[in-house]
């Protein structure tokens, strides 16, 4: 038999603002900055999310999963499965904290994001990206011991992300579109959740790249359902699947699944290193691609740039038109 569906429960307001006052200087309150486009073009803001201490929005989610979870088992340790982000925000707070961390990975990820995990003091069990979806779906690794922080499906962490909406709103609160890449959902779901609670009609739209777009495949399916997964330099987001716990919050409080390819979002990297001095991971990136596709009747959009962790060598050959 199918093991069962955890039930899931995306975040309240409340729960969301009580997040945002536990993340008190612990995670940054990122800038919104206009990205300038030819007239005729969206209004387009960058939520700048790159910008945390360690490159990534994943410091909100963790840090709210771990400042909320009972102080013995967090003295026991802590671990996650993440291909660099997260691992990033875990390992900066178990530092902090005082206590061991591991990270399970799988076998792509960059050799950045690995060396920042080693240089917060955590360890990485590398292992192939079927095992490490494994450890996803099952919410453990046999053999670690303490705290298991899930990347996606944990309630605090979608809170501590849903806190990304309370700054978006209260500095744009005519905002009609908010982007979000879309990896396993944890991100997306937080926003459009506290979206949801603040401001009905803005629409929250994932963001994913056509290599790896099993949010778009689900919707098209009316299901939680499988598609292609090709490795790229987007390693931040796209999946095998999505995760049956996450599908019915992302199919219900999600506007819908953008795509883009691999050219777009190289060509959106380029584009805010040229026009506005930032720099995106692929993932990071997703939503601008998506932007500047377009979306029908946006006014107002809104991109979470969800991160800005590339290797510099994918970087520098990005910047003159090849792709890595």
């Amino acid at each position: 038999m199918p093991a069962a569906v955890r039930e899931l429960s995306a975040p309240t307001l409340d729960e969301v603002r009580d997040a945002a006052r536990r993340l008190c200087g612990v995670a940054l309150r990122t800038p919104l900055v206009r990205l300038h486009l030819p007239a005729g073009a969206p209004e387009v803001w960058l939520k700048l999310e790159n910008l945390q201490p360690i490159g990534s929005f994943k410091l909100r989610g963790a840090g709210n999963a771990m400042l909320s979870a009972p102080r013995d088992l967090l003295q026991r340790g802590v671990y996650t499965a993440s291909a660099g982000n997260m691992a990033q925000g875990v390992a900066w707070l178990a530092r902090e904290f005082g206590v061991p961390c591991t990270v399970v990975v799988p076998d792509h990820a960059p050799q950045t994001k690995l060396a920042a995990i080693e240089r917060l003091g955590g360890r990485t069990v590398k292992v192939p990206f079927d095992r490490w979806w494994q450890v996803l779906v099952e919410h453990e690794y046999p053999g670690i011991d303490g705290l298991f922080v899930h990347p996606v499906s944990d309630p605090a962490v979608m809170a501590g992300n849903g806190t990304v909406a309370l700054e978006i709103l209260e500095e744009l609160p005519d905002t009609d579109t908010i982007l979000v890449p879309y990896g396993g959902g944890g991100l997306s779901v937080g926003i459009a959740a506290a979206t949801r609670a603040l401001s009905p009609g803005t629409k929250v739209y994932a963001c994913e790249v056509e290599t790896a777009a099993p949010l778009r495949a689900s919707l098209a399916e009316g299901r939680a359902a499988a598609c292609e997964y090709v490795p790229s330099f987007v390693d931040g987001i796209g999946g095998k699947s999505v995760l049956a716990e996450i599908w019915p919050l992302a199919s219900t409080l999600l506007a819908g699944a953008l795509a883009v390819t691999l050219e777009e979002v190289a060509a959106a990297i380029r584009l805010l290193v040229e026009r506005s001095h930032v720099v995106a991971e692929g993932a990071g990136a997703a939503s601008v691609a998506a932007a500047l596709k377009g979306i029908v009747d946006a006014r107002r959009v809104v991109c979470v740039v969800s991160g800005g962790n590339i290797d510099p060598a994918k970087l520098a050959r990005i910047l003159v038109g090849e792709l890595p």
